[in-house]
């Protein structure tokens, strides 16, 4: 089976060092085994994107010496997401974020769950959202770069599921679902904040027939203080740094070492191939 692996920025902004080591070391796992790579625009939430972030990711990733063999946007997919959630028991939901969490209380988990205010009224004057009723069910999940075991009971520590927004987009967890399933996504690279969201989205495939592909959940870059790299606390962009003329070689190498890869002061693509064929996949 040919790997196809995938990076998905969504295109708010610039992009900034963790967006870029996790652009590289899904580019790295892709290309390792000789597979495809995609890039996938997730721009659903059009409030947030910015028309000229699309070239600037474009050119950032290009810059690093990263490239793909198909590039595609979520906004131009809409059809394929409103088929699949026809597929799917849903209801709608009215509840306002602060009614959800005065009714949730205290979460058991990361998160709180979704009491179920809306399962059996809602009020029709409000916009509403669409969530899908989630099977009785424990999914576990492993994870590919750890190699952690993730089971969540859906009913009591995720709740139902968003899948539609009360604006009427697609939310997040079914359009990458139906994303990977399309394009035919065998290995899933991506930050490890979207580790927790993994049980739901393999039950939505388990839901839809679609296949599950592998999980990779790397590391995300933090700051001096261990916060994690983000626009909001002032992490410098890719943009300016080689607007400011670093060099794409050694920026190579700051990212590899951040990983705890032993590489020189610069280094090329095809060394950083058998760097992560030796340190990731064995």
């Amino acid at each position: 089976m040919i790997t196809v692996g995938r990076y998905a920025p969504s295109p708010t902004g610039a992009m900034h060092l963790g967006n870029l080591r996790t652009a590289l070391l899904a580019w790295l796992h892709s290309r390792s085994q000789s597979g495809r790579h995609l890039l996938r625009f997730e721009d659903l939430d059009t409030g947030r994107v910015r028309d000229w972030a699309y070239q600037v990711i474009r050119d950032d990733l290009h810059w690093l010496g990263l490239d793909w063999d198909e590039e595609v946007r979520q906004s131009e997919r809409l059809e394929l997401y409103a088929a699949a959630l026809s597929r799917l028991e849903t209801y709608p939901c009215t509840c306002t974020r602060r009614e959800i969490a005065e009714s949730a209380g205290a979460p058991h988990g990361p998160e709180a769950v979704y009491p179920g205010t809306c399962r059996d009224h809602h009020d029709p004057a409000r916009p509403a959202a669409r969530r899908w009723i989630v099977p009785d069910q424990t999914v576990c999940v492993q994870d590919g770069y750890t190699g952690q075991m993730l089971c969540q009971h859906l009913p009591s520590e995720v709740g139902d599921v968003v899948l539609r927004r009360s604006d009427g987009a697609s939310a997040y967890h079914l359009a990458v679902v139906v994303d990977d399933a399309q394009m035919g996504v065998t290995d899933v690279l991506r930050g490890a904040d979207l580790w927790t969201a993994t049980p739901r989205q393999v039950a939505l495939q388990r839901a839809l027939a679609y296949p599950t592909p592998r999980y990779w959940h790397v590391p995300l870059m933090t700051n001096y203080m261990g916060e994690r790299l983000a626009k909001r606390n002032g992490a410098p962009s890719v943009r300016e740094l080689r607007g400011g003329g670093k060099d794409a070689a050694e920026l190579r190498a700051e990212l590899a070492r951040s990983l705890g890869w032993e590489v020189g002061q610069k280094v090329a693509l095809d060394e950083l191939l058998r760097a992560y064929r030796q340190s990731v996949l064995g």
